[in-house]
């Protein structure tokens, strides 16, 4: 399929598309990926060989991923995500995307995520998931209570979509899973500044764990379900 028909903002108007401004702003919306661009997304995901969250790259990416990222971070797109969140002209704001493939029992502990982030979206692409809660989002109303969900929780399957304005008290996070979980993060970032200084520490990241991979998979595993970070 033409990949300039993967991103449909119309999609985002579907009756189960859930919108709310309560403890914070977020959105959840369903089905925002064709199903016939499965295969492609599929083919052209990243396999990153670590854990965790990395700047994209284009030459990381087959051309259905790259043009998928391309439509997420367009300035019109991000103006519809803003209306919804209550965040003016959210396209004026630069973006850092990062791509996941796989996460360690360690990742998903609560968080708001850092003040340096005016919003985050967050697109899923796992064909299929277990039949259990572990890695599933969850937003929350607590940042010590990972069961103190304002909304049910969302698994990571293909075409599942969220996004949050960043607030002191907008926690969420996941119970500890270790596998694959394939998703696109873009982050509407204060400044270009922020943007390179997390760039260059996502870049250092992936090539210490591309030298010491064994340690981050044992690092943290053990965490408690409870486990939180302010930012």
């Amino acid at each position: 399929m033409s990949p300039d028909a993967l991103l449909d903002p119309a999609r985002l108007e579907r009756p189960d598309t859930l919108v709310r401004q309560a403890p914070f702003p977020f959105m959840v919306a369903h089905g925002q990926l064709p199903d016939e661009a499965r295969g492609d997304l599929d083919r052209d995901f990243p396999r990153y060989p670590s854990a965790g969250f990395f700047p994209w790259d284009p030459a990381d990416c087959g051309p259905s991923v790259n043009a998928l990222v391309e439509q997420l971070t367009a300035p019109a797109f991000a103006g519809l995500i803003g209306q919804r969140l209550g965040i003016a002209d959210l396209g004026q704001y630069p973006t850092l995307v990062t791509l996941c493939r796989l996460l360690n029992k360690r990742h998903g502990t609560i968080h708001t995520d850092s003040k340096s982030k005016v919003a985050t979206a967050l697109l899923y692409l796992n064909p299929q998931w277990p039949d259990t809660s572990d890695g599933c989002l969850r937003f929350l109303d607590k940042i010590d209570d990972i069961d103190a969900t304002v909304t049910p929780e969302l698994p990571p399957l293909y075409g599942e979509f969220a996004v949050f304005k960043r607030c002191d008290n907008s926690f969420h996070g996941h119970l500890p899973y270790e596998g694959e979980r394939r998703v696109i993060q873009v982050a509407w970032l204060t400044s270009e500044e922020e943007k390179l200084r997390k760039t260059k520490r996502g870049k250092f990241s992936r090539l210490f764990k591309k030298l010491f991979g064994k340690l981050d998979t044992r690092y943290g595993a053990d965490r408690d379900r409870n486990a939180a970070h302010p930012d």
